[in-house]
């Protein structure tokens, strides 16, 4: 859900995603694999790397979960070959999605995926017709706090942050994807503390979709929820747009 504020979509999240901790590391996992097979498994030298282990230990990721993981991608331990896919449509109201796929069975993967969107009264659309109004970027999520708004803008954008935006509950930094570690990385020298399970690099949307029905909102929701509870479904992006008395509304159910 990309409601008003990011802070409530993560507030709405929270419970979701504690119920789902072994889905989280399973996910985790493969993209360690994935990324550790790309650029080595030395996290100080994968920076990509070194923050999807650090994403894992904000969430109580076992390390033996992450050493494995690692092992599969330089090849220490057999692993199967994950491919990744993307997949694209409409929810309700006319939500764009965008699904990322990590498989290692892509005709299975497909077939669930499909399924989820019959069952939502969707089907997939051309590749590009809904990614086109999205763009990666890095997300930073920070937490009110001791620090000021002036301290976390003075290190982000010296570390090569584009923008912060400051929201009810938080800051939000926002960042080229290949800046993303390096603007970690300065945050946390500078002793600035920030949600590592919810920052990431990932598709932002630059044109929205305004919800302003809550039993749409409530429909594409249950729709996000349906692919995101798939093995392979990595990430779930949407443009959705709803007003805070939704967003709380919501948070209340």
């Amino acid at each position: 859900m990309s409601g008003h504020s990011k802070w409530a979509t993560i507030k709405h999240k929270k419970g979701a995603a504690d119920a789902k901790r072994g889905k989280i590391f399973s996910k985790l996992a493969k993209e360690m694999t994935v990324v550790a097979k790309q650029g080595g498994g030395d996290p100080g030298n994968n920076p990509t790397l070194r923050t999807l282990i650090a994403k894992g230990k904000s969430v109580n990721m076992p390390n033996d979960n992450i050493d494995r993981a690692i092992k599969k991608g330089t090849g220490e331990l057999a692993a199967d070959i994950l491919e990744e896919i993307t997949y694209e449509g409409y929810a309700a109201g006319g939500v764009g999605l965008v699904v990322k796929v990590l498989t290692d069975n892509k005709n299975r993967a497909a077939a669930e995926v499909r399924n989820v969107f019959k069952k939502n009264n969707s089907d997939f659309a051309t590749l590009g017709s809904v990614s086109r109004n999205f763009e990666r970027k890095g997300t930073i999520m920070i937490p009110s706090g001791a620090i000021t708004e002036d301290q976390i803008m003075e290190v982000a954008l010296g570390a090569g942050a584009d923008d912060m935006v400051t929201e009810e509950g938080g800051y939000t930094v926002t960042c080229q994807p290949s800046s993303y570690s390096a603007v970690c990385e300065a945050l946390e020298k500078a002793g600035i503390a920030f949600d590592q399970e919810n920052s990431r690099v990932g598709l932002v949307p630059v044109a929205h979709a305004a919800v302003s029905d809550i039993g749409v909102a409530r429909s594409v929701n249950k729709f996000i929820a349906a692919l995101e509870d798939l093995d392979d479904i990595q990430d779930v992006f949407t443009n959705m747009d709803v007003s805070d008395a939704i967003s709380d509304a919501l948070d209340a159910e």
